[in-house]
């Protein structure tokens, strides 16, 4: 009787480290998908943040195409 005693509080304690586990793992979850969220949103925000720069750098770009003539000067 004495093992079985000590078998059911241990299959106690075990239960217990169970939901303990699960409520954790519920909430690491939800932190997980917070984080993708925020990731998201950053990358939207970098997305939208730099894109002035590319439309920038492609005016540049093509101002100076039309600025270089590859005909010859007559002198």
């Amino acid at each position: 009787m004495k093992k079985i005693d000590e078998l059911e509080k241990e299959i106690d304690k075990l239960e217990e480290l169970i939901k303990k586990a699960k409520k954790e793992n519920a909430e690491l979850k939800d932190e997980v998908e917070s984080l993708w969220a925020m990731m998201d949103e950053i990358t939207k925000s970098d997305i939208e943040n730099f894109s002035h720069i590319l439309d920038e750098i492609k005016a540049d770009v093509i101002t100076k195409t039309l600025m270089v003539t590859k005909k010859k000067a007559d002198c």
